[in-house]
């Protein structure tokens, strides 16, 4: 079955509407250009309706036969999807910012959502720029070189005392708004980044992972969690698998539109086959595969994160451990065994080998050649002594 993806976008003079995003097929072509309420936007490049549950349940209707509607995205966390919600209009911002400026903000705006940026990403630059805008009070953003930033960045380290991640998060919308919108070429190499500091990933035990995802009771919630490890994968990506996602024939797991909008294939554990074919015939999931409370929806990302940390609780880890070190767990058992670092960053999907080459300050695979010298010292004595008192 082909999916639907519903989205939130906004179009001509700030109306909204919902736009749907599939591959192409020539069957729901012909649904969507005979049908009255179903429109092509050039500027969107995509099929939309207009934003109504009469449109939306017609639509379910008039493509059942061949295609599945994905309205998860309309119903999580509304006001952060809606593009209607993250373009702000001059009459919220004209008491701290200059009509001049809120111009650039809508333009720097609409070009993330032109080039396609995640809703979290715009909303982080959204953010950034805006506090950037506040500050200049009167003064024309277009109008400011490197010096004057450079500035504002020391200001920001100096004064604000921002932490790296916030400062790093400011430089990539400036940086955004002076090369993308204002294609000044370049503009940003002149001015420093501030050293990120290294966090080494949080990583649970092979025991600890055997004495608590093994014991959880429910057959959902232990498929979900141990499937998350088995693969490596992101809690958004192990609630957004569908059973066409897992191949049995080739032992392969096919995680699509991933962060980066990537797609890549992992392996596919034989003790999860058995756990996943036990599961199947025990709920009998239509589309995806871990499903919501609600028919048709896929199960919620905090649901799978209250999952975990129930499964966790009795053995009393740090409080900085999270889903996500199921996936570092992962990373660094595989690294532990002897697995190639390159084959780890495929099956990640990192783009960058430095992303994975992290995992290497927390693998005891090496550390456990290395003898303290302090053991070394002991066993000398031992064996000292030894001598000692035999020669006696």
């Amino acid at each position: 079955m082909i999916s639907i993806i519903c989205k939130y976008a906004n179009y001509k003079n700030e109306k909204e509407v919902i736009v749907l995003q599939c591959p192409k097929n020539s069957a729901l072509n012909k649904i969507f250009s005979n049908s009255s309420y179903i429109h092509f936007s050039g500027t969107l490049q995509a099929w939309y309706i207009e934003k109504n549950k009469q449109n939306l349940r017609q639509l379910i209707t008039d493509v059942k036969a061949i295609a599945i509607v994905n309205i998860e995205n309309l119903k999580q966390t509304k006001p952060q999807q809606t593009t209607k919600q993250i373009i702000v209009t001059n009459n919220i911002l004209l008491s701290n910012i200059s009509s001049y400026n809120c111009e650039q903000l809508k333009k720097f705006i609409q070009l993330l959502i032109l080039k396609g940026y995640s809703v979290n990403t715009i909303r982080t630059y959204k953010n950034e720029f805006t506090v950037f805008l506040k500050a200049l009070k009167q003064i024309k953003v277009d109008s400011l070189g490197t010096n004057e930033l450079k500035k504002y960045f020391i200001y920001c380290y100096t004064i604000l005392k921002l932490k790296e991640n916030t400062l790093h998060s400011r430089i990539n919308a400036l940086k955004f708004y002076y090369e993308q919108v204002l294609h000044r070429e370049k503009f940003f190499w002149e001015i420093p980044r501030p050293k990120k500091q290294f966090i080494i990933p949080k990583v649970i035990s092979e025991e600890k992972i055997i004495a608590s995802l093994f014991k959880v009771k429910n057959l959902k919630h232990k498929t979900l969690l141990l499937l998350a490890y088995s693969a490596g994968l992101r809690v958004s990506e192990v609630v957004h698998l569908t059973i066409n996602n897992i191949d049995s024939d080739r032992m392969q797991i096919t995680v699509q539109n991933s962060k980066g909008k990537k797609d890549r294939v992992i392996t596919l554990s034989k003790a999860i086959l058995i756990l996943l074919r036990q599961y199947y015939l025990a709920y009998k999931p239509q589309y995806w595969l871990f499903e919501g409370q609600e028919k048709g929806t896929p199960y919620s990302i905090r649901s799978a994160q209250i999952i975990f940390k129930d499964a966790i609780k009795q053995l009393k880890l740090p409080s900085q451990i999270s889903f996500h070190s199921l996936r570092h767990s992962y990373a660094t058992h595989l690294l532990d065994n002897g697995t190639d670092i390159k084959y780890i960053q495929n099956l990640l999907g990192h783009n960058d080998i430095k992303t994975t080459l992290r995992y290497l300050h927390v693998t005891n695979r090496d550390l456990k050649k290395i003898e303290s010298p302090l053991d070394r010292i002991l066993q000398h004595t031992k064996e000292v002594e030894s001598i000692r008192f035999l020669d006696s």
